[in-house]
């Protein structure tokens, strides 16, 4: 990193996937604009890493969601096409449980909004043509989404930073932000040695976002992840047989993954929920990143009896941390209208597909312009208006 002071028209303070997307597309518009990141482009140790993640266009959290999915899915494939390699694989999905779950409705209520086509699967054909989903009560049913799959996580972090400096952006990584100040016509940030002059400052620094700007109301979560090997002789747990899925077990809780991409891991994995011995209040400084025998102990007691064909311990885990606002939205704009400032975070586990999407807003926030997708519901202020 250079040892220097530099005056741009914007500053984006993190580059995980969402400050990467954003980035680039406000490089793609020709801005003069610098990213700060500071540890490396698709780095293990915030929110944006553990080699997948899912795509959904049927986006259960809100109907308003839908259309930040069919804009991240086109801007996916042009950050594809760009980057020269692979990174959505549409395998379809399945979101199971209950007919009156929030994970079951709130898919069923965005696809009859949004008209997108699913098919309702009842428990017996689940059982025919997902047969490693075991116990699946008979009450229950699946909505399975085709335009569901998996994201590349790493890679495209490392694919919107690389397609952000091809058009202009400089990167600039090992530097991290000791303080953004706001001032008379812009914003000071200081990162390592390097003291950047914004006309505009973007923060997108996911669990860092409490440290940089205290006054949003955030929670930050320690969240571990976990891969399972199939057993010896266990029978269709490649990606094809056992697509993407979230599972509402009926009370005990949601698990949601995928099967074996290329002959590598299962992922089984537990959604974020209110058990604490879990999923631990922390803050990105000092989030405990080693995996505990609890971290995985009730994950496994679930794949024991709902994906019997794992094998019993995990293979492989790692932590993620979870950004929550109180209602699990977004922070999407300019907090109290500050025209010296954009945040895009609080992504409450659900935002690494709609980050091409999300950029693109956020960039089209930054210019002045009409936001490509309404995102009013995400509006940082709104928790201020509800006093």
């Amino acid at each position: 990193m250079a040892d220097d002071s530099r005056d741009v028209e914007v500053v984006v303070v993190g580059l995980g996937v969402i400050g990467a997307a954003t980035l680039w597309r406000l490089a793609a518009r020709g801005v003069d604009v610098v990213g700060v990141e500071q540890f490396s482009i698709g780095h293990p140790w915030g929110s944006s890493h553990g080699s997948t993640r899912m795509f959904r266009t049927t986006c259960l959290e809100h109907p308003g969601l839908v259309p930040l999915a069919r804009l991240s899915r086109r801007l996916w494939r042009e950050l594809e096409e760009g980057a020269g390699q692979p990174l959505l694989d549409e395998t379809g999905g399945l979101l199971i449980g209950p007919p009156g779950c929030h994970l079951v409705a709130g898919t069923l209520e965005a696809a009859r909004v949004h008209d997108v086509a699913v098919e309702v699967l009842d428990a017996p054909t689940v059982a025919d043509r997902f047969p490693e989903h075991h116990g699946v009560p008979g009450d229950h049913i699946a909505v399975l989404d085709p335009t569901a799959g998996l994201l590349r996580a790493e890679d495209a972090v490392r694919a919107a930073a690389g397609a952000a400096e091809r058009a202009g952006a400089e990167v600039r990584t090992g530097a991290p932000v000791t303080g953004i100040e706001l001032v008379d016509g812009g914003a000071i940030v200081t990162a390592g040695t390097t003291t950047i002059r914004a006309r505009q400052v973007v923060v997108t620094a996911g669990p860092w976002l409490p440290q940089l700007l205290p006054d949003l109301p955030l929670t930050v979560v320690r969240t571990p992840m976990t891969w399972f090997r199939p057993a010896a002789g266990s029978g269709r747990f490649g990606v094809t047989e056992f697509p993407v899925f979230l599972r509402d077990l009926g009370g005990g809780g949601i698990v949601y993954g995928h099967g074996a991409v290329a002959g590598g891991l299962v992922k089984f994995a537990l959604e974020y929920d209110d058990d604490a011995a879990v999923f631990r209040e922390t803050s990105a400084g000092d989030c405990d990143r080693r995996i505990a025998e609890q971290d995985w102990k009730r994950i496994e007691a679930v794949a024991r009896w709902a994906a019997p064909g794992l094998a019993i311990e995990p293979a492989e885990t790692t932590v993620c941390m979870y950004t929550l606002t109180p209602d699990r939205q977004f922070l999407v704009g300019r907090p109290h209208g500050d025209p010296r400032l954009v945040v895009g975070g609080g992504d409450s586990g659900h935002a690494f597909k709609h980050a091409p999407g999300l950029g693109e807003v956020l960039a089209d926030t930054v210019l002045g312009r009409p936001p490509a997708v309404a995102l009013d519901f995400a509006d940082p202020d709104r928790f201020d208006r509800a006093r």
